[in-house]
């Protein structure tokens, strides 16, 4: 099979069979404890975790430990490989990279099944993700060898000195990965900080352990030398305990709280570390007067109900001229009641459950609250089934700066807001405190041109019907979260994310 798949793209009957054989044999697998990867061997210790497949909230599907008394151990074989592994070239550390997203694109189809089975992501969205961590490592690793390793020549002031500017790495990187995005994520910053030379201990999300598990050992088979990569699973203690820990940076996907907290625990000590966070997003699709309402309706019912909205970029809000409010509001509230929610095993399932009974509970008040305060005009249920799953839901005519416009709920849950003009709308969709992804559609080239220039978004979209917020693809799109979505400024995907994994070094080495 070497059909690619991409979020934008769709599968094949050959993937379908070997996806739906893949997923009907590792839910058919058990849940034997699955080790922390430390040292280049397994560790048992710490008290159990499990996860539940969200479909069939009845059945525990993958369980492993809790790693708090585990991440000092793993530190500690990271600081003693780090030198070894900044010291190899880096065209040998991309090898080893190479080699492992090699066996990831090979073993994607059992990878995803996997997924499917733990956080409860359709088939296409799952394969998609697993070809997306391949791309972010080759990318990643294409960006090392196309700055020569970030080294760079500098001017002279005398003949006999030479000045270089070289890019070091920092030493010993925690990844916390989300549930999310389990394996695109995980790869992809774990991966950003291999290339750049930093040992890593990656923390999985505990709602994705078999997922976490699949990358290591990817990495693992691969050949990465003892104690250059790690794995510890475990919930939020484990979270805290790496971040704690003898680290000198931090990768985060996650929540601003989170992501903030961290920022704010590195800045501590004898010197701040870096902390690279991007933290989610309450993203708006503008749709003006002279938008073309088929391209609008479909974008943002992509955008806010795949994966049951449970993406940093989903497209929580539209913001609609009051000429075609009414309209729109038809056209996605149908688009909702035809959309087919179901168990990943089904062929013709467009979305999932979601992740967790928290989530339903969390559907419920945000129902509650629309109904209260304005009008569902979509959607609305709870579906049962035996897991997870709720109905995408469209709600209007909330009152201005309601909580619902303006708190991420991780739901496929879109509030649509009238506004008069473009004015108002582009301050509707500056009014929160994120700002990751944003749309527009509009056939004005004055609009858009308006748009791009004054929306606070770090990942923008324009009249883009496969996904009026969500979609970005390394090497095509960047990912670089404003305000309170990042606290870099620059993105994963995209061609600034590796060299913050490093520092910089002038270097003057006079001629005898």
């Amino acid at each position: 099979m070497t059909t690619r798949l991409t979020y934008t793209t769709g599968t094949s009957a050959e993937i379908d069979q070997a996806f739906e054989d893949a997923l009907t044999a590792v839910r058919a697998s058990g849940a034997a404890p699955l080790p922390h990867r430390v040292g280049g061997g397994g560790d048992e210790r710490g008290a159990p975790v499990e996860r539940e497949d969200p479909a069939r909230s009845d059945r525990v599907v993958s369980r492993a430990h809790e790693g708090t008394e585990v991440v000092g151990d793993a530190l500690a074989h990271a600081h003693r490989a780090a030198p070894g592994w900044r010291r190899l070239p880096y065209g040998e550390r991309c090898s080893l990279l190479r080699d492992a997203a090699r066996l990831i694109g090979e073993r994607r189809i059992e990878i995803a099944a996997a997924m499917s089975m733990e956080i409860g992501k359709v088939r296409t969205e799952a394969i998609a993700e697993v070809e997306e961590a391949v791309d972010l490592i080759e990318t990643y690793c294409g960006q090392m060898e196309a700055n020569g390793g970030f080294v760079h020549e500098l001017g002279q002031l005398v003949p006999d000195e030479r000045n270089r500017s070289v890019l070091r790495p920092y030493g010993v990187f925690g990844v916390i990965a989300p549930f999310n995005f389990p394996v695109a994520l995980a790869a992809g910053m774990s991966s950003a900080a291999l290339v750049a030379g930093n040992a890593v201990v990656l923390k999985p999300s505990d709602e994705a352990l078999r997922c976490g598990d699949a990358l290591a050992r990817c990495y693992l088979d691969a050949g990465l030398p003892d104690g250059v990569f790690a794995l510890v699973h475990g919930g939020a203690e484990t979270g805290a305990a790496l971040a704690a820990g003898d680290v000198d940076g931090i990768a985060f996907t996650g929540s601003a709280e989170v992501g903030r907290a961290l920022g704010r625990r590195l800045a501590e000590g004898p010197y701040p570390r870096p902390v690279l966070a991007e933290m989610g997003g309450k993203n708006p699709a503008i749709v003006t007067a002279h938008a073309d309402l088929d391209k609008a309706a479909e974008g943002i019912a992509r955008a806010a109900f795949g994966f049951s909205g449970q993406k940093c970029s989903a497209c929580s809000r539209a913001i609609v001229a009051a000429e075609v409010h009414d309209e729109l509001v038809g056209r996605l509230a149908q688009i909702a009641a035809d959309y087919r929610v179901g168990d990943p095993s089904d062929r013709t399932a467009q979305t999932g459950p979601v992740a967790t009974a928290a989530a339903v509970e969390r559907f419920e008040r945000a129902v509650e609250e629309a109904r209260r305060d304005g009008e569902v005009a979509g959607g609305g249920d709870v579906l049962g089934g035996g897991g997870y799953f709720v109905a995408p839901t469209v709600v209007a005519g909330l009152p201005p700066g309601h909580r619902l416009t303006r708190d991420e709920l991780f739901l496929p849950f879109l509030t649509v807001t009238r506004v008069r003009d473009l004015d108002e709308a582009l301050s509707e969709a500056n009014a929160v405190p994120y700002g990751l992804t944003a749309g527009v559609f509009s056939e004005d080239a004055s609009e858009l041109e308006r748009f791009l220039d004054e929306i606070e978004a770090g990942v923008v979209y324009v009249n883009r019907r496969a996904g009026a917020t969500t979609g970005a693809w390394p090497g095509i799109q960047s990912f670089p979260g404003w305000k309170s979505s990042g606290l870099s400024g620059k993105g994963g995907l995209g061609p600034y994310y590796v060299q913050q994994f490093m520092r910089e070094q002038s270097r003057t080495v006079v001629s005898s």
